[in-house]
């Protein structure tokens, strides 16, 4: 239950450095590079080419040319969807980013039985903000929700949300090594059907630390942990997928991949293939990598 079966993702239509955001995402380093657009979209869709050549299902969300978004590239943070039929619209923290919350997602999606829409927006009004599954990270499995508090993720938001999924929040606060808030959980940890990685490093109080290490270690998954080094390569900015066939895959940025520890990968199993994708544009200029590209269905 904890994979999806398919994933959205957004072809960009103007990605660049977004200012707005550059403050609470360390992760954000590079300004300025040329040709960023195309660059970013020739990234793009050779993601989507590798991910299709292994019976991935991609549903392609062309962005619109009207407004300047220059993170649209990254939707998991203004909706999800999940497997009872209910999908939530999310509080963004940047204005820039509010723009990218679309309705007309739900037609690429005829046979997803929506049976219910949690809209979570009405808390920008009081500057209060949980960015999807970039701030959540949902095992469906065992019905746990995961976050790290940071200016983009409300406890309250996040409690509230739990409590109408009927799941039990468990929250933390990160940090990465330079003492800053970790602005999303996606950074620091993915849950999937068959592995779990998390920089348990980050989290900053050794409770809490010892709190989620007991969550993942019983939920019956290969537990890897990584370093604060391999979390600022995206070691854990990950997701794992099944394709049409069931098999899983775990996604992850060359970035990253070249981070991860080649132990841990020896010892999963050989159940989950691995799939790296050469983004290095988005990373660099958007500050989120593979994970937040892919908006799981």
């Amino acid at each position: 239950m904890n994979n999806p079966s398919r994933i959205i993702m957004v072809r960009p239509a103007h990605f660049g450095f977004n200012t707005e955001t550059a403050a609470s995402n360390k992760f954000q380093k590079t300004a300025s590079i040329d040709n960023s657009q195309d660059l970013a979209l020739a990234e793009f869709d050779n993601m989507v080419d590798k991910l299709r050549s292994k019976e991935i299902d991609v549903l392609i969300l062309e962005d619109t040319n009207e407004i300047v978004k220059p993170d649209a590239i990254f939707p998991n943070n203004w909706v999800s969807f999940h497997p009872d039929g209910t999908s939530v619209f999310y509080p963004m923290e940047a204005l820039n980013r509010r723009i990218e919350r679309r309705k007309d997602v739900y037609e690429l999606l005829p046979d997803f039985d929506s049976k219910q829409l949690i809209d979570l927006t009405h808390y920008e009004k009081e500057n209060r903000f949980l960015e999807g599954t970039g701030s959540i990270i949902f095992d469906h499995r065992n019905k746990l929700a995961f976050c790290a508090i940071s200016s983009r993720s409300d406890v309250g938001a996040f409690e509230d949300l739990s409590r109408k999924l009927g799941f039990t929040p468990i929250s933390f606060e990160a940090h990465d090594i330079n003492g800053h808030a970790i602005y999303h959980t996606n950074v620091l940890l993915s849950i999937g059907e068959n592995i779990t990685v998390v920089c348990d490093a980050a989290i900053t109080n050794p409770i809490e630390r010892a709190m989620v290490l007991n969550q993942l270690n019983n939920s019956g998954n290969v537990l890897i942990t990584i370093d604060f080094q391999q979390m600022n390569q995206f070691a854990a900015n990950c997701l794992e997928v099944n394709n049409r066939h069931g098999q899983p895959y775990l996604i992850m940025s060359e970035t990253a991949y070249m981070a991860f520890p080649k132990a841990s990968l020896n010892n999963h199993g050989g159940k989950v293939e691995i799939i790296s994708v050469a983004i290095p544009t988005i990373e660099k200029i958007g500050g989120g990598s593979a994970r937040c590209m892919m908006l799981g269905v």
